[in-house]
């Protein structure tokens, strides 16, 4: 899964993919690197970032989705996989409405269906597919001492009532996936634990998604690894962005959210090979 940040305050790229001509652009050579989706997001979700009005919102995704689902059947795909779905990053069911018509096949949605209650409706009435994703309290909140009893076993109970949540609203199980949140209201301490134990949530059923890829405890722990004082850059954080997602392989995760996709999908594809090989 390509990130593509149609926004301006985006912290992993600080807005080069604003307008809407360099988004599309940009979203065809997440295709062509090996992307199989494409999640374009119009509001930046992370912690301290402000709101954005739907209208807004829309102003910047739809035509970058118009944009892709335009140009993507005539990309060129190196490995001959299909081409690429579109993917809308929204908690809005107005967004996502209009995104799907668009030409987007799956809905994104960081708050599980719980920020606006008309979003499980217009995903079961359109038949897409949907990621579900553990957040701690509502987009955009700051949680600087998180606390869990037990981060993995709160995070799987949580997944688990949301896809049976979904499936109630008529959401088919199997056009869901789910994503354990990582670095959203979780300490780099949580944030490992999760990965490490990432069995624990592929058991639930559907695919997992695995976001990881330039965050902040990354940074850190690269900082901490070279005795700096500060966490290391956003384009210094690809080593741990690679590192991680294949250790997410290894435990069973099948979707990973990256800004790289072309330097991810080799490492994927390494220890794909690896993994066979032993088997």
């Amino acid at each position: 899964m390509g990130v593509l940040n149609a926004t301006p305050d985006s912290f992993s790229d600080g807005g080069r993919f604003y307008a809407p001509a360099a988004a599309v652009a940009h979203g065809l050579a997440l295709a062509r690197e090996g992307a199989q989706i494409v999640d374009v997001g119009g509001e930046s979700t992370r912690p301290g970032a402000e709101p954005v009005e739907e209208a807004e919102e829309l102003r910047r995704v739809v035509p970058v989705i118009e944009g892709l689902a335009a140009g993507l059947p005539r990309v060129a795909r190196e490995d001959g996989a299909p081409t690429a779905t579109i993917s809308v990053d929204t908690y809005k069911s107005v967004v996502a409405r209009e995104a799907l018509h668009a030409g987007a096949g799956l809905v994104n949605d960081v708050s599980a269906l719980r920020a606006d209650p008309q979003m499980a409706e217009v995903v079961a009435e359109s038949g897409a597919r949907c990621c579900l994703s553990h957040i701690l309290g509502a987009p955009h909140s700051r949680h600087p001492q998180p606390r869990y009893e037990d981060v993995v076993d709160e995070v799987r109970a949580f997944l688990e009532e949301r896809l049976r949540f979904a499936v109630a609203r008529g959401i088919a199980e199997q056009r869901v996936l789910l994503d354990p949140g990582i670095g959203f209201g979780k300490t780099p301490a949580h944030n490992l634990q999760l990965l490490r134990r990432l069995e624990e949530l592929v058991a639930i059923g559907p695919p997992l998604v695995v976001g990881t890829s330039r965050k902040s405890f990354l940074g850190r722990i690269a900082a901490d690894a070279a005795g700096l004082r500060e966490p290391v850059g956003v384009e210094q954080r690809l080593p741990g962005t690679i590192a991680t997602n294949v250790l997410a392989y290894e435990r069973g995760a099948s979707v990973f959210r990256v800004h790289d996709v072309a330097p991810v999908r080799d490492a994927l594809a390494v220890a794909a090979a690896t993994l066979a090989a032993h088997d």
